[in-house]
């Protein structure tokens, strides 16, 4: 189940716990990453000695003047050395530690999206029900980027601004005490602003996610709903419904970034402020001869190098909660509880199935208030076709969910062979039905690899071609530049609805399963072609047991048996002729339909 909604303004509900979630998730690269931070170390380092060894420089040049001796040129070519050296192995060892920590963000990044995947297999039904698809997509795409994108610099930035602010403090406070008190003094008064600052700007950042995730889930309804749209004239309400979508991320996007990056100004005011005082105090030091011109120099430089590690420290604060925002909405997502283990269940073989079906007193809602089946008891035989009608909401679909273990009862159970399916694999359960939607779906690919994808992709051609004999779509087939090989675009357009239709029954067809479902299979096709249909699966359902839920009832006048379904409850049962002859709700359902053929 999804987690529990909050606040979108608020901080994440435990930052501790997602912290230690996010570095058990690094745990696997920890020897790239304590490498890359001994590496980002001894790089800072090496830089730190850079402001000293100019000083010394400048102390040499104008020391040797002073006394006479001239510009000593070869103690000054050696300190150039050195420090071209130290610049050079600096940069050599942080290029390394930024490719390290690049690899380990993008292997990181990937494992993430592997485990999102992995765990929407995982899911139970429930769990779309309530979750929208573009939220699931924010969290898999934006959230994960965020925060693989953020961690590499984010390691990096904290060790070199530690190491930096360290390193610099002590080289300053070896040059001057005095002058060093007032460099630190700064740092308490902007540090407090910008806590303050950072909390604010945290939720707005959590504010965006959750936009960014409601934006996404409305572009893709719209995108894929466009032909619905145009047919209801709907364009200007979509087009105002997204602009106030996307108004609300505007704003917390701007107010996000806006507050983000005022601990950089207000940081380096504070800093600013130090370096004049530094400036003033470290001149009159010089003349009275109680530092050299070089330190002086140095300390100037040390003094603007103290500002951004400071800065990025302030702003590190902002990014990590950033960061532990997007984290914490993946590790919702990757928490989410799952569909019962069922590994040590028992499992059923295909060609050892009868098909026998019971249903048991079951009893099923959705959301555990209202009752969509109630007491549900129904013997189902080998081999029979059974039809399912009724009115919208009766329960007719809710029991193919419960038979394919797609949901579980509330009380009750259902036997097949007379085994309780809930003793038995999922997995195994769903390969004994082929099922026939209303909403068709094929995959971006060959028409023949759709067909295969029911039963295997390692299933013979021979197999195919019998399934396309059998449901008679040879014609059809054929008739396309490529035939079997014909690639079926992202959406399917550029075949027919009820092209669509017979092959998702061809597919059922090639897998060969004991028993059918038809949901609904033929109320998006033609009359000529669901005569097709029909015919291809009376000989597909012939000697398996096939369940038939149908609003046109013309579709099941052989079937034999029929059950009436009214508010979850079975009311009537037989086949065509009795229940027309009982003149109840059947015959009501029936005349309404078909009033000239009876």
């Amino acid at each position: 189940m999804p987690g529990p909604k909050r606040d979108a303004g608020n901080k994440p509900k435990n930052f501790k716990k997602t912290l230690e979630r996010f570095i058990v998730e690094v745990k696997p690269y920890r020897i790239a990453i304590i490498v890359a931070v001994v590496l980002s170390v001894i790089s800072v380092l090496l830089t730190v000695f850079g402001p000293m060894l100019l000083g010394m420089i400048t102390t040499s040049a104008t020391t040797s003047i002073a006394e006479g001796k001239g510009i000593l040129w070869d103690e000054i070519m050696r300190l150039i050395v050195i420090l071209i050296t130290l610049y050079v192995v600096s940069g050599i060892i942080s290029y390394i530690k930024e490719v390290m920590l690049m690899r380990v963000s993008a292997k990181f990044s990937k494992s993430m999206r592997e485990k999102i995947l992995a765990k929407i297999s995982r899911l139970p039904m429930s769990y779309f029900d309530k979750v929208k698809i573009g939220d699931i997509m924010s969290r898999m795409t934006n959230d994960v980027d965020s925060v693989s994108m953020e961690l590499a610099s984010t390691i990096s930035d904290i060790v070199t601004s530690v190491v930096m602010i360290v390193g610099i403090l002590l080289m300053m406070l070896l040059i001057s005490v005095p002058l060093s008190l007032i460099a630190v003094v700064a740092i308490p008064l902007s540090t407090t602003l910008v806590k303050k600052i950072a909390d604010k700007s945290q939720r707005y950042f959590k504010k965006q996610r959750v936009y960014l995730g409601e934006l996404n889930s409305r572009i893709e309804e719209d995108y894929t709903g466009q032909l619905i749209i145009k047919a209801n004239t709907h364009e200007a309400r979509t087009l105002t419904e997204f602009k106030e979508a996307n108004d609300r991320l505007y704003e917390a996007s701007w107010k996000s970034q806006f507050f983000g990056s005022l601990p950089f100004p207000i940081t380096h005011i504070f800093t600013n402020l130090a370096y004049i005082l530094i400036c003033m105090l470290g001149g009159y030091f010089a003349v009275i001869g109680a530092i050299t011109i070089g330190n002086v120099q140095a300390f100037i430089q040390y003094v603007n190098q103290f500002n951004r590690p400071i800065t990025e420290v302030a702003q590190l604060s902002a990014t990590i909660q950033q960061i532990m925002s997007a984290a914490e909405r993946v590790f919702e997502f990757l928490d989410a509880e799952e569909e019962p283990d069922d590994a040590g269940a028992r499992e059923i073989k295909m060609d050892a199935t009868l098909g026998e079906v019971e249903f048991h007193d079951v009893s099923f809602s959705y959301d555990k208030k209202k009752p969509v089946i109630s007491n549900f008891s129904c013997k189902i035989s080998p081999g029979m076709q059974v039809a399912i009608v009724g009115p919208t909401g009766a329960g007719k679909t809710t029991i193919v969910n419960l038979l394919m273990r797609f949901y579980e009862p509330d009380s009750g159970y259902i036997t097949i062979d007379g085994i309780p399916i809930g003793e038995v694999k999922r997995a195994s359960v769903r390969s004994l039905f082929g099922m026939v939607l209303q909403d068709t779906w094929l995959f971006s690919g060959t028409i023949l690899n759709n067909l295969k994808y029911g039963a295997g992709r390692n299933i013979p051609d021979e197999q195919v071609h019998d399934a396309i004999e059998t449901v008679g779509v040879g014609h059809f087939i054929d008739s396309l530049p490529q035939g079997l090989n014909t690639m079926i675009d992202e959406d399917s357009d550029n075949i027919s609805a009820g092209e669509k239709q017979l092959l998702t029954i061809t597919r059922a067809m090639v897998a060969n399963p004991p028993m059918m479902i038809l949901d609904e299979a033929t109320s998006n096709v033609d009359t000529r072609t669901e005569q097709l249909i029909q015919d291809a699966f009376s000989k597909l359902t012939r000697g398996r047991t096939s369940f038939v839920i149908a609003h046109r009832l013309s579709t099941i006048r052989n079937a034999d048996l029929i059950l009436v379904m009214k508010d979850g409850n079975i009311i009537e049962q037989g086949r065509h002729e009795d229940l027309l002859a009982l003149n109840g709700f059947y015959a009501e359902l029936y005349n309404s339909q078909f009033s000239n053929d009876v």
